[in-house]
């Protein structure tokens, strides 16, 4: 017991992190807009911890997630559809898929190359991996799409195993969480967009 209250001690950024980042799952699979606040909060804690852990591009990405929060917060705060109507869940248009794949290709051979370059990264090709989806995935989130859950769930899994090899444990059991929770996420929001119809 005493081992865990110094963990605890030790980590608390980390463990500040992980309970913001289990509201802000909440938040999303709820699709309310109060989720971008707490995903401006939650990167910026998590720069220290990825910094300290070695995992370069996941310490870059928390810096795009800021920058996309609040991106995602106008977006869903002032967008209006043609009818006028707020921001609703939809499908990912099939003419849209070539802009995300591209996206997702260039973004994954720039971090790699500065990661193999650069850092003295241990884990550079699933570091990137994750960064380069979770690029896509806070895309498509900005926009509603609902195929931002697939995205999140390749993601999580990932990371999921990768924090227990880096030795984040609270992170990790976090992102495990995180993996159940966008299945959940991607059925509520099925469900929700057939509310809308």
């Amino acid at each position: 017991m005493t081992a865990f209250i110094d963990y605890l001690k030790e980590n608390w950024l980390e463990v500040l992190g992980t309970i913001l980042g289990l509201i802000y799952l909440y938040q999303e699979i709820k699709a309310s807009i109060y989720l971008w606040i707490t995903g401006i909060i939650m990167p910026a804690i998590y720069t220290v911890v990825y910094w300290q852990a070695g995992l370069y591009a996941d310490f870059g990405i928390q810096i795009y997630y800021i920058i996309a929060a609040i991106y995602g917060l106008i977006f869903w705060k002032f967008f209006r559809s043609k009818s006028g109507n707020t921001l609703q869940i939809k499908h990912l248009p099939l003419k849209k898929y070539p802009f995300f794949i591209t996206t997702f290709v260039v973004s994954y051979a720039i971090i790699v190359y500065i990661l193999l370059t650069y850092t003295n990264s241990d884990v550079p090709y699933l570091d990137t991996f994750t960064t380069a989806l979770s690029i896509v995935g806070l895309l498509l989130l900005a926009r509603k799409y609902i195929e931002q859950w697939i995205a999140w769930i390749f993601v999580d899994s990932v990371c999921a195993g990768l924090y227990i090899y880096k030795g984040i444990y609270f992170t990790a059991c976090l992102y495990a969480l995180y993996t159940i929770l966008a299945i959940y996420g991607y059925i509520e929001w099925k469900r929700m967009m057939a509310d809308d119809k």
